[in-house]
């Protein structure tokens, strides 16, 4: 039985990775942005273990679920599930940050930083990100013009270099990135043509399996399978950068 952290899971994708878990045996720990939505996240899944609420796109609050998280007690693994899409226009946060590129890539960044080390970890990124560019000069779109699809495509790749910068550096951690493809949730859509159960099982199955095939980090999965992803997202200088970056927004060094 495993012990699993699913952020951005009080519906959709993060929901349906936690009904896999739970229907399998294990252990999980909700998140919700507000208490209203972890009061439908229990109401969903009443077997899980606790529900860990903040919005994640405030630095302070970032904190604070990491702190909940760790009274939990340590977790086998953690699945950085949350984010925002490319629909909405830029909004900017408390911390003057783009909120998009707040929920997306800081607070995996932070709550990777702050949760006591799992044994493995997973970051869904998107079949985007090979669009992305990990430019980090004005990665916010503070200074140029807004485009919530290139924001989006371009944070999917940063997580993808956060997942690989995690694998070099937490050797004792199996670090991993997943695609779910293109699913029906609110993000993707209703239309959307792939399944959602099936966009779930990857970081499901990373995340907990003793399969011989998922005992590698560093890897980008997509239904199961490795793929190759952007060439950017292997350049340890570029994966250096954005931890600095990073730490420079948020004043949390990964250690």
């Amino acid at each position: 039985m495993a012990r699993v952290f699913i952020t951005g899971s009080a519906d959709n994708l993060g929901l349906v990775t936690a009904r896999q878990l739970v229907a399998a045996g294990h252990r999980v720990m909700l998140h919700a942005r507000n208490p209203a939505r972890a009061e439908d996240a229990r109401r969903a899944l009443p077997q899980a273990d606790a529900v860990a609420v903040g919005d994640v796109a405030e630095i302070a609050t970032m904190r604070h679920v990491a702190e909940q998280v760790n009274a939990w007690g340590r977790c086998d693994a953690v699945i950085h599930n949350v984010g925002v899409g490319s629909r909405d226009p830029r909004v900017q946060t408390s911390d003057g940050l783009s909120r998009l590129f707040a929920v997306n890539v800081l607070a995996p960044y932070v709550l990777t930083a702050l949760i006591a080390r799992p044994e493995r970890l997973v970051y869904l990124s998107s079949g985007l990100h090979t669009g992305g560019s990990p430019d980090l000069d004005d990665p916010q779109f503070a200074r140029r013009r807004w485009s919530g699809s290139q924001a989006y495509a371009d944070s999917k790749l940063l997580d993808v270099m956060l997942a690989f910068a995690v694998a070099r550096l937490w050797p004792d951690v199996r670090s991993n990135a997943v695609t779910p493809g293109w699913v029906p949730t609110r993000m993707g859509g209703r239309g959307a043509p792939e399944d959602l159960e099936e966009g779930a099982a990857t970081q499901a199955w990373l995340a907990v399996t003793d399969d011989p095939a998922a005992r590698v980090s560093g890897a980008y999965w997509y239904h199961r399978q490795q793929r190759e992803p952007h060439k950017a997202a292997r350049d340890v200088a570029r994966q250096d950068a954005l931890l600095a970056y990073c730490a420079g927004m948020s004043g949390v060094k990964m250690g």
